[in-house]
Parts: C-alpha cells; sequence; structure tokens
C-alpha cells in the first residue's frame, strides 16, 4: 500500500515538473552533443519575479511561478538597482548529450545579502538547496568563493529547474546568469588575480609611499591623497567581496554596513583632497563654501546610517548622489581654475578624466548598452587605477614644486640672514659707536681730573668711576667680540708687546676691584717669566682679566691667587701657565661642561646676584683656542674654583742696556698742526684737553668732512684726525675725497688716522682701503694718540 502510494506521488511530481518545464519553453537553454560551450551567459532563457517584500517559500514560487508575471532578463547583466525586495528567477538546463556536464554558475554581486539556489532534477525530482550571499557566514556558503558561484551539474539525457532567490539590504542588485566549464572558470578567475593584483598593488605602493611623505614633509595634502587612495582600494576590495572574505568572515553588522561606512570615509578623502591640492580655499571662496556643505551632508548621512538602520535603502542610494556631487564639484573647480587662468596640473586633470570615463563605461555596462567582457565589467577598477597613477604623478609634480619653493624660501632666507648679518652688524657698529662716544670723554676727562685734584676722597671717587666705565667698555667690547665670533671675523695681532706691563696693569686692576670688595687679592710670576713676548697683547689682557674678573665677582669671602708661571722652550718660545685660584661659590660638577657656551652662568640665580653677560668665559675659550692654547677648571661648591690657562708665546730677545730715560716735560709737535674732524661737541672737548697741553701745536676743528675738505683748500694741515660716522660727508667719504685730489693735489697725501667708536673688523679693513694712515679706537688714550701722530709727522 505503502509503495503504491509512493509511486503515485511519484507520478504527480513528475507530472508537475512536466508542465513547468513545457510551459514556458523558452526560459530553457539545451547542450546539445555538437556544441558545448565553455561560457554560456542565460540571460535570454532565465525569466524574474518581483515578489516586493513578501518572504515565499520554494514550493508556492514552483507551484505559481508563471502566474508572479515574470518577465525575461534583457542583458548578460541586468541591474535591479537600489532595493529591499525579493526577486525569484527561473531557468532550465537540458543535456541532450551522453556526457555528464559540469559548470560554474555565476550570479549576483559579492556583496548581495542572500542567493538561494533550489535545483530540480527531472528524473528523481528531489529538490536542491545552496545558499551564498553577504549575510552568511563564509564558511557556511555551498561554494568557497568571494564571488556567488553554484557547481552545477547535469546528467545526460536530462534536464534541471534552477529556482533563485535574490535579496539585500538595499544595495543595488545585478543578476548575471553565467555558466563557466571548469577550464574557463579556472582562466577567469586566474585573470581575475592577476588584474586585482596588479590594480591593489597599485593603490597600495600609492597609499604606503604618499603617506611616507606626508611623514616627511608634513603637508596634508599628502596625508589625504595616501588616505584617499587607500579607502578607495578598500571600497573596491568590499565590492569585489574580499572585505567579507578575509575580514569580516562570520558576517555581522559591521559586514552589511561596511560598503556604506568605507564609501562616506572615501567621498570625503577625495573632496578633501581635492580641494587642498587644487587650493579651493584660496581660488574660490564659493566653490569652498559648497565643498564643507557637502561635507556637512556626509556627516550628516553617516549619521544616519548608524543611528536609523530602517533608512538604509535611503542611504545607499544617498551615498551614490552625494558621490556624483563631489565628482560634478571637483569637475567644476577644475573648470573655474582653467577659465580664471590659474595654474593646474595636467595630471590631475587627466586622471579625473580617467576616473569619470571608467564609471561612465561601467554605468553604460550596467545598463547593458555596452557588451559584457573584461574591460567593461572592470571599467571602474581600470579608470580608477589610472586615476591614481595620474594622481600620483600631479603629487611628484606637488613634490617638485614644494621643492622649488622650499629651495626658493631657502634663497629668500639666505637673503635675510644676509641682509639681518649686515644689520646686524650696522646695530652692533651703531651701538659701539653711541657707547664708545660718552665713554670717549668719561674715561679721559675722569683720568685728567684723577691727576689733578690731590683731594684723597676725590681720587677715590674718580677710580671708582673709571672702574666702572672699564667694566662698561668691557661689556661693550664682549658684545662686539661674541659678533666677530659668529662672524668669523676674530682676528689675532701678533708683534712684540713689554709682556711685565701687562702683568703690572692686571695685577694693579684686579687689586683695586678685590680691594673694593674687601678680598685678598696675591699675584706671583716665577723668574724664568720672560719680560718681552711677540703676539696679541690686546688678546691675553682679555683673557685673564676676564678670568680674574670672574674669579673676583663670583667671590664674596677670602680671596683670589694669580700665578703666572713659565717654561722656556726651543728657539726661543716660552710656554706660560696662568692660574687663578678664588675662594667663591664654585660651579655644580652638571654645568662645568656648559660653562664655557655663550650666555651661560653657574645658574639664573647668581646671574641675578652677580650679573654679567656670561659671555667672558665663552671668549676666553674661544680666543684662547685661536691661539692653540688649553684652558681647565676644575671647582667644588661653596669652597672655589681653579683656573689654568696655557699658552706659547714666542720671546723678544732684547740687550739688556741700561737707558737713562729723560721724562719729557710735555708733548712737543714741533710746530705741527692737527685737523680734527668730529661732530661730536664732547669728543671735540676731549681732544682738546688731550692737546691743550701739548707744545706748539695747533689744533683746528670741523664738524663734518664737507668742512674738512673747505678748511683743507684754504689752509695747510700737516695730519688730520677723522671721526668715520657724521653727518653731511662721512669719514669714509671725505677720506676718498681728499685722496682723488678734490682737497687739493698738495693734500692727497696727507697723513690720516681715523678716531672711531667703531671696532668692527669691516671697519678696520674698509678703513685700510681707502688710504688711511692709521686706525685708533675710542676711549683714546692721549699716550697712544701722541705716539701715533708723532709716528705719522
Amino acid at each position: 500500500m505503502n509503495q503504491k502510494r509512493r509511486k503515485q506521488i511519484s507520478s504527480v511530481l513528475k507530472l508537475l515538473f512536466f508542465i513547468l518545464f513545457y510551459s514556458n519553453t523558452y526560459s530553457q537553454y539545451v547542450f546539445n552533443s555538437d556544441a558545448v560551450p565553455d561560457r554560456i551567459s542565460l540571460h535570454n532563457h532565465t525569466t524574474m519575479v518581483n515578489v516586493a517584500n513578501r518572504d515565499l517559500n520554494i514550493n508556492y514560487v514552483i507551484s505559481n511561478f508563471n502566474s508572479l508575471n515574470p518577465s525575461k532578463l534583457k542583458t548578460e547583466n541586468d541591474d535591479l538597482g537600489f532595493t529591499q525586495n525579493n526577486f525569484w528567477l527561473k531557468t532550465v538546463l537540458r543535456n541532450n548529450t551522453n556526457n555528464k556536464l559540469s559548470y560554474y554558475l555565476e550570479t549576483a554581486r559579492p556583496l548581495t545579502d542572500l542567493v538561494e539556489l533550489y535545483t530540480i532534477d527531472e528524473t528523481t525530482v528531489i529538490i536542491t538547496k545552496r545558499i551564498s550571499g553577504d549575510l552568511i557566514p563564509y564558511s557556511k556558503r555551498s561554494f568557497d568563493n568571494r564571488k556567488i558561484i553554484f557547481k552545477i551539474e547535469i546528467a545526460p539525457q536530462s534536464s534541471q529547474q534552477l529556482f533563485i532567490h535574490l535579496r539585500s539590504d538595499g544595495e543595488a542588485i545585478k543578476i548575471p546568469m553565467i555558466l563557466y566549464s571548469s577550464e574557463s572558470f579556472i582562466k577567469m578567475i586566474a585573470n581575475e588575480q592577476l588584474f586585482f593584483g596588479v590594480f591593489y598593488g597599485i593603490l597600495l605602493l600609492a597609499a604606503i609611499v604618499y603617506f611616507f611623505f606626508f611623514l616627511a614633509l608634513s603637508e596634508k595634502v599628502f596625508l589625504y591623497y595616501s588616505l584617499y587612495v587607500f579607502f578607495m582600494g578598500l571600497l573596491q576590495f568590499a565590492l569585489d567581496g574580499f572585505f567579507f572574505k578575509f575580514v569580516t568572515p562570520n558576517g555581522g553588522w559591521l559586514s552589511n554596513h561596511a560598503v556604506l561606512f568605507i564609501a562616506i570615509v572615501a567621498v570625503f578623502l577625495s573632496g578633501k583632497y581635492s580641494e587642498l591640492f587644487l587650493k579651493i580655499k584660496d581660488n574660490s571662496k564659493k566653490i569652498y563654501t559648497l565643498f564643507n556643505v557637502a561635507y556637512v551632508l556626509l556627516f550628516t548621512l553617516l549619521l544616519i546610517t548608524i543611528l536609523f538602520p530602517s533608512l538604509l535603502l535611503a542611504s545607499y542610494i544617498f551615498v551614490n548622489v552625494l558621490t556624483l556631487i563631489f565628482l560634478l564639484l571637483i569637475i567644476f573647480s577644475i573648470g573655474h581654475l582653467y577659465y580664471t587662468k590659474k595654474s593646474i596640473d595636467p595630471f590631475f586633470t587627466t586622471g579625473i578624466s580617467f576616473l569619470i570615463i571608467g564609471f561612465a563605461v561601467f554605468i553604460l555596462y550596467n545598463f547593458g548598452i555596452l557588451p559584457d567582457n573584461f574591460f567593461t565589467k572592470y571599467s571602474a577598477k581600470i579608470g580608477t587605477g589610472l586615476e591614481v597613477i595620474f594622481l600620483s604623478l600631479s603629487m611628484s609634480n606637488l613634490i617638485r614644486n614644494l621643492k622649488n619653493e622650499k629651495n626658493e624660501l631657502n634663497r629668500l632666507a639666505l637673503i635675510r640672514s644676509e641682509e639681518m648679518n649686515d644689520l646686524k652688524s650696522y646695530f652692533l657698529s651703531n651701538i659701539s659707536h653711541e657707547l664708545r662716544t660718552p665713554l670717549n670723554a668719561i674715561m679721559n676727562l675722569i683720568d685728567s681730573i684723577s691727576t689733578e685734584v690731590e683731594d684723597e676722597k676725590i681720587h677715590k671717587k674718580c677710580q671708582i668711576i673709571k672702574y666702572s666705565s672699564n667694566s662698561l667698555l668691557s661689556s661693550v667690547n664682549d658684545i662686539l667680540d661674541f659678533s666677530k665670533i659668529e662672524k668669523d671675523e676674530l682676528k689675532l695681532e701678533v708683534m712684540p708687546f713689554d709682556f711685565s706691563k701687562v702683568l703690572e696693569n692686571l695685577n694693579f686692576n684686579a687689586s683695586n676691584i678685590a680691594a673694593e670688595k674687601g678680598l685678598s687679592f696675591e699675584f706671583s710670576k716665577s723668574n724664568s717669566v720672560p719680560n718681552f713676548l711677540i703676539g696679541d697683547e690686546a688678546r691675553l689682557t682679555q683673557i685673564i682679566n676676564n678670568v680674574l674678573n670672574n674669579a673676583i665677582k663670583f667671590t664674596s669671602e677670602g680671596g683670589v691667587k694669580f700665578t703666572v708661571d713659565s717654561a722656556i722652550k726651543s728657539q726661543n718660545r716660552a710656554s706660560l701657565k696662568f692660574t687663578v685660584v678664588d675662594s667663591g661659590i664654585g660651579i655644580p660638577k652638571n654645568k662645568i661642561d656648559s660653562i664655557f657656551d655663550s650666555f651661560s652662568q653657574n645658574n639664573i640665580d647668581n646671574k641675578r646676584k652677580f650679573g654679567g653677560l656670561g659671555l667672558g668665559l665663552y671668549i676666553v675659550k674661544t680666543l684662547v683656542d685661536m691661539q692653540n692654547g688649553t684652558i681647565k677648571m676644575t671647582s667644588e661648591i661653596n669652597k672655589g674654583t681653579t683656573f689654568e690657562i696655557m699658552l706659547d708665546f714666542d720671546v723678544e730677545v732684547k740687550e739688556e742696556v741700561v737707558i737713562v730715560e729723560q721724562v719729557p716735560i710735555a708733548c712737543d709737535l714741533k710746530g705741527k698742526s692737527i685737523l680734527v674732524v668730529e661732530d661730536n661737541p664732547i669728543n671735540q672737548m676731549v681732544i682738546k684737553m688731550i692737546t691743550k697741553k701739548w707744545l706748539n701745536t695747533e689744533v683746528a676743528y670741523a664738524n663734518n668732512g664737507e668742512e674738512a675738505i673747505d678748511l683743507l683748500k684754504k689752509s695747510h694741515f700737516d695730519i688730520i684726525l677723522m671721526d668715520l660716522q657724521m653727518p653731511v660727508m662721512d669719514g669714509y667719504e671725505a677720506t676718498i675725497a681728499i685722496r682723488n685730489g678734490q682737497a687739493g693735489v698738495k693734500n692727497t697725501n696727507i697723513p690720516i688716522i681715523a678716531i672711531t667708536a667703531d671696532v668692527m673688523e669691516g671697519t678696520k679693513q674698509r678703513v685700510s682701503e681707502i688710504g688711511m694712515n692709521d686706525y685708533l679706537s675710542k676711549p683714546v688714550k692721549k699716550e697712544i694718540l701722541y705716539e701715533s701722530i708723532l709716528k705719522l709727522v
């Protein structure tokens, strides 16, 4: 009885299959023995029904398919648009050959949420179900491939009905119906892998390279471009089904929203990159505003996608609309720049053009206007790849432009630096002049007063003023020397000098300063120390004086010891050792290594307490190094500091002759006349004060170079004392005019001594170049002035 019932049911099902099979003969594809193709498009043999949001089962669909108003597919890759509807496809495969056929069926897009394939065999009338889709965990797919692929096997001389159910959450649904033989399937996969490898390789390489450029150059346009390329690649990665396969194989919320989120970010980055590259903000405020409005719309879309899942279909549509808006904005921006004749990189325009062409071909392919082949199928990727290549070339041009801009900025910075150096030199020259001019008057006047008064109190006050003036002059000299060191203009002179007098003056000055602070000062020198040396007397004095002044300044109790030793080397050369020991505050060990740096002090508290520029030891170290000497320092907190300076000098050999010196009663120029060219009344007064005690000396004064030339034309003078910085005609101009004969031929070779407060090396060199005979810096010492004049007249 049961066996008989089974036969009846089987007969009914076969009858049903027969009715369904022959009711739409156009819905079947027949394999004939004479031709078994490698690739078959079933769109001409497939019908489709749209059942909207109805969730139907396979039995209902089989029984009622014809009543659901089926329609035939129009193209190889029909596009159903953005939808959440359910679709059912039906086709029949008839194998008239005597061989078993095996094919691979490709249908739907990789990101379609659900694809169910139901196959009904003619012989057994058994319904077999297989599933795939973006919503199904990858491990549960019927076929291991990123695409929607099903393996189809048809027995000889038999038929199979195929019902396919498609559903998505709002993404566009495409329904290709392609059969591949095993050989053509393997070939197709191999070609895709090669193409994808090149495509994703180019994008990844460009993203990495330009991210490194961003790190190196800190230009935001490189960061946005790198991220744009990366997210464009990631978007294609998701559309191709790789994101689901390798990143979210178990499906879930992120998998379902990945394409939408990545697309939103990619569109934003494309706009931001283009905006920065084209400098939209600078070139058009209106277009810049439109870009910002578009950014707000993108951000709003992102919030809607997260907060309102029911609007997912609208989100997919809207992100494509915004993509089109951004593309139009970029095209409009390029057109605007060309219209306003602004420079724009041609590679950028070419890259955008390839992107537009690629997507245009892809859209035409989706509408079935263009045939289904490799180039039309992957035209969007080809366009994107070419876009990235040409945009990368435009970015290379940008790098070159940035390099050129940097070189230009460096050139301008160098010019500005040179201008600043010239300005600094001019400033220091003026500072030197402005400070040394009053110091010239103060020091000469106080020197004169101190020798004329007999009152001990007044004499002591004069000494205080003299020491203070010397301290100020020392600070001025330190500033100027620091500038010379920076510009590598500090030079050493080599000439004989009386070393015994140098030590005598150092001892005298240091002992007086120490006495004022209530400190003891001890000076000693060995018998082997030579009296006469050859070298730079002024710089040696400066070295020792700075160390002694520092020792006294940083000592509050106790005293300072100054010792000079000497060791005679071969060929009349002496190695001098200067030792300065104090009982002062000492220097911490962590400060010792930096004590010789510029603007360095023991610490900031000491600087406030003891004062000073912090340049003294820096200059000392520089001067010692310039003379191939050494300087060592040891120190202990609250116990004191010891400096040891080693310098080598040539010894001047002099025969010891007993000379009875006759001290002259006064300086006598024996009737010589002097023209003093000086605009400052105080300096004129100083010269008058110095020369009024000279016998047989006539002195005339001119306030500028022009007056000096007029006087030279009218009167005879034996020598000129020339200031450099004056109104109307300065000392340089006056000297050049005199040497050129503008003051008369007889005066072209008249001796000229520069007396200036400007002690810069450039000034000394220029004075010599224009023909001056000597150079004296203010404050002027009366003995040196007399000797210089006497030497020339």
